[in-house]
C-alpha cells in the first residue's frame, strides 16, 4: 500500500512525525505538507496563485514535500499528479487536538481526508492525543501511534464505502477502547474583540472561550469523555433530507413571476 501524509499543522509539526513513525511499518510513504501552520483552513483551494513545492527532511531525516498552499491543495496536487505512483490512501495528522462536532468544517486535518475522498481515494483524519508534546515522554503519545496504526490497518483489511472519511480522535490519557460514532453537536462562545492600531484604526479578533460539547452518548464528545477512540464516518453530502419534504411543499411555482 501506498500512503500519502499530510496535515494542518505545517510539515515540521511534531504530529506528522509522529504519524510516519506510526505508520512506516505498514506501507509506503509520501508526505506532502504545508510549509506553516493552516489550523482552521477548513476546505480551501488555492485558486488564485500558483503553488510550490520544496524538497526537505523532516527532524529524523525522512524527505518530504512541503507546499506553499492549504492541506486540501497538498492532497490535491499529489493526487492530480504531482504524486507519480497511485496513492492507496490518504492519511492526514496527527492534529494535537480533537477535531469533533461541527469543528471538522473548520478543520484542515479533517478536510483534507475529504480531499481525497473527492478523488476516489480512501482519507482519514487523526487527531488528539498529542495536546501537550512537550515534557511528555515516549509512552504518553504511544496510545495516538497505536490508534493511527490500528485503523490504517483496518482500512487496509475491510476498505471504506465510497465517499467515506474517517475522522479519528483520541483521548487523552490511556484508552478504554473503540467506539463508531455520529458527529456531535458543539458549543461555540465566540466573542469579537475590537482593539485599535498606532494610527487609530479598528482591528479585530474572533476571540471568546474554547469550543466545548454536548458529551451524548453515542457522539464523538460523549466517546472521548469517556476515554474512548472515536471514530466517525463523514461525507460531502451536506443535504439536510429531512427538510426536503417540508419544503417540496412550499408553493415554489406561485412565487414565479407569470409569462
Amino acid at each position: 500500500m501506498h500512503i500519502l501524509l499530510t496535515n494542518d499543522d505545517g510539515v515540521y509539526a511534531p504530529g506528522l512525525l509522529i504519524l510516519k513513525q506510526a505508520l512506516a511499518p505498514l506501507a509506503k510513504l509520501t508526505i506532502v505538507a504545508p510549509e506553516r501552520n493552516y489550523s482552521a483552513a477548513g476546505h480551501r483551494k488555492t485558486l488564485h496563485k500558483p503553488l510550490r513545492l520544496e524538497a526537505v527532511k523532516l527532524q529524523d531525516g525522512t524527505p518530504a514535500w512541503m507546499c506553499s498552499g492549504a492541506p486540501s491543495d497538498c492532497v490535491a496536487l499529489a493526487l492530480l499528479g504531482f504524486v507519480s505512483e497511485k496513492i492507496d490512501l490518504v492519511v492526514s495528522g496527527i492534529n494535537p487536538y480533537p477535531n469533533l462536532g461541527q469543528d471538522v468544517t473548520y478543520s484542515g486535518t479533517v478536510m483534507a481526508a475529504l480531499e481525497a475522498v473527492i478523488a476516489h481515494v480512501p482519507g482519514i483524519a487523526v487527531s488528539g492525543g498529542i495536546a501537550a508534546i512537550e515534557g511528555k515522554t515516549p509512552a504518553d503519545i504511544l496510545p495516538a501511534i497505536r490508534v493511527a496504526a490500528d485503523v490504517v490497518r483496518a482500512v487496509q483489511t475491510h476498505g471504506l464505502p465510497s465517499g467515506v472519511a474517517l475522522n479519528v480522535n483520541v483521548p487523552e490519557g490511556p484508552l478504554r477502547g473503540y467506539r463508531v460514532t455520529r458527529q456531535g453537536h458543539s458549543i461555540y462562545r465566540d466573542e469579537l474583540v475590537t482593539r485599535t492600531d498606532p494610527w487609530g484604526r479598528p482591528y479585530y479578533w474572533i476571540g471568546g472561550q474554547f469550543p466545548q460539547g454536548i458529551e451524548a452518548d453515542g457522539t464523538d464528545f460523549g466517546a472521548l469523555a469517556e476515554g474512548y477512540v472515536s471514530i466517525t464516518p463523514l461525507h460531502l453530502d451536506l443535504t439536510a433530507y429531512a427538510a426536503l419534504a417540508e419544503l417540496e411543499q412550499w408553493e415554489w411555482m406561485n412565487q414565479l413571476p407569470k409569462p
